[in-house]
């Protein structure tokens, strides 16, 4: 019997071409989404890489003002880009209050999410009211729900101080302070991305066979051995996927860091997001810099992604 070598075995020859004569209604329905994935995505990584490797900024790329066409001036630097990076100080000082930012973020997302999820999984009156009205704030653009918390968090005329004022306590710098203002773009953050974590655990909820905890209660099993034994491993599937997505997502949250406090006071809430963005899009652009910091930061996320998958293979669960 000739053995298995990944392709199917019909009794002839089994080539590349008759393989994709047979298969031609997938690749219809694959190519549209594998071109626009290669004109938005790959196309940009690849430019990427190679302005990282170069010294482009705004003063020596090529551009066209009227009439005048200005050829780029630019030259290849290998990876002194790269190398200017790990020897800069701001860049672990950042790295470190991104890593600090994002491990905040997804613990509380994910434990705050599982708690409203348990509460709403429950028969309570008015179950519907609650999941849409926790719904919301996830629902509504980012950028809009972080303008509304700015000015909520106003030290002049915001809400906020406000509610301390009337009680006759003194106004906090929610967003003047470096640490208040860590503190504040966390709560938001937390505020913004909880109701996506409690929809999705709540589905793994939902998904639980009730006959589990009857059998437990049957047993004698307290609640919180109850949760310990069945619900936390029975989300496992659901929790693992949220955990990587969130960590993704904060690692990368642009609009609530720009918006709400643009990295300040004195780049305190700086992430290495926004500061990639800063690069690029503020003062003498350096477009070599924010690609070579871009780079940095998906390989950072292909790095945590590999050690999480490994992580959940090395204790018997499967991802991916």
């Amino acid at each position: 019997m000739r053995p298995f070598t990944g392709k199917r075995w019909t009794g002839k020859r089994w080539t590349r071409k008759r393989w994709t004569s047979a298969h031609w209604h997938a690749w219809t329905m694959v190519a549209p989404v594998a071109i626009v994935m290669g004109v938005l995505v790959g196309y940009p990584l690849v430019r990427g890489v190679y302005l990282s490797l170069t010294d482009a900024n705004e003063a020596n790329v090529g551009r066209t003002i009227g009439m005048n066409e200005i050829p780029a001036t630019y030259s290849f630097v290998g990876l002194d880009n790269y190398l200017q990076i790990m020897q800069d100080d701001t860049f672990w000082l950042r790295l470190g209050w991104t890593a600090l930012w994002t491990i905040a973020c997804v613990f509380l997302h994910v434990s705050i999410g599982l708690g409203l999820a348990m509460l709403l999984n429950r028969r309570v009156r008015f179950r519907g009211v609650y999941r849409m009205l926790l719904v919301l704030p996830w629902a509504a653009p980012a950028f809009v729900s972080t303008f509304i918390w700015r000015y909520l968090l106003n030290h002049d005329f915001g809400l906020a101080n406000g509610v301390l004022r009337s009680a006759g306590l003194p106004a906090v710098s929610w967003l003047d302070d470096p640490t208040m203002a860590k503190i504040s773009v966390i709560t938001v953050n937390v505020w913004l991305g909880v109701a996506f974590n409690m929809v999705a655990l709540l589905g793994g909820l939902q998904s639980i066979p009730g006959e589990l905890y009857e059998a437990a209660r049957v047993d004698g099993a307290s609640a919180w051995q109850q949760f310990r034994n069945i619900t936390l491993p029975m989300l496992r599937p659901v929790s693992q996927t949220v955990i990587l997505i969130g960590t993704i997502w904060t690692f990368n949250q642009f609009p609530v860091i720009f918006l709400l406090t643009r990295g300040g006071p004195d780049s305190a809430t700086e992430i290495l997001v926004t500061a990639a963005y800063r690069d690029a899009f503020t003062g003498i652009r350096d477009y070599s810099g924010a690609a070579a910091n871009g780079l940095v930061i998906l390989a950072l996320l292909v790095v945590m992604a590999w050690a999480y998958r490994r992580s959940l293979r090395k204790h018997g669960e499967v991802w991916g």
